[in-house]
């Protein structure tokens, strides 16, 4: 159950950064829960700081959407029953369309009149989690991006 649940937590942080919705991502994090996503070209802090930021950033990507695969969930384990914190380690695949910031409010960049994705980066994303009352929250994501690829509006 404590995998299920730390799995449901996951896809629940991929779901809030592509909805935006900064309110539940910050909900998915303890009190005192940072996130790394200094290797993307963001930055490192308290998830309050990190979620204002990503509000602010993921203005400029309309389309997105976080494929979060291959968990792997490890659980610490006491007297060989489930602790209490979990790592994850999962590769993700992120298709976005970056917005032409020259593009009137708006209007569709490419004039194709859909937003294809024209920025597209992968890596891997490593979460800490811990029980608390309230069920599994995260403690700390550090995004280890791998790879990036920025198309031309033209081409995308």
């Amino acid at each position: 159950m404590d995998r299920l649940a730390i799995d449901d937590l996951v896809t629940a942080y991929a779901h809030a950064v592509d909805d935006g919705d900064w309110a539940a991502y910050r909900q998915l994090f303890t009190p005192d829960g940072r996130a790394d996503y200094r290797s993307a070209g963001g930055i490192e802090g308290r998830c309050e700081d990190v979620a204002a930021w990503l509000a602010e950033t993921m203005r400029h990507f309309p389309v997105r959407q976080h494929l979060i695969v291959n968990r792997r969930i490890d659980l610490d384990t006491r007297d060989g029953a489930p602790g209490d914190t979990a790592t994850v380690r999962a590769d993700y695949l992120n298709p976005m369309h970056l917005v032409n910031p020259s593009a009137a409010p708006g209007a569709d960049p490419d004039g194709h009149g859909t937003l294809a994705p024209n920025y597209t980066c992968a890596g891997r994303c490593a979460f800490t989690a811990c029980r608390t009352p309230d069920g599994w929250r995260l403690t700390e994501v550090v995004v280890h991006e791998k790879w990036r690829q920025v198309l031309p509006a033209a081409t995308a």
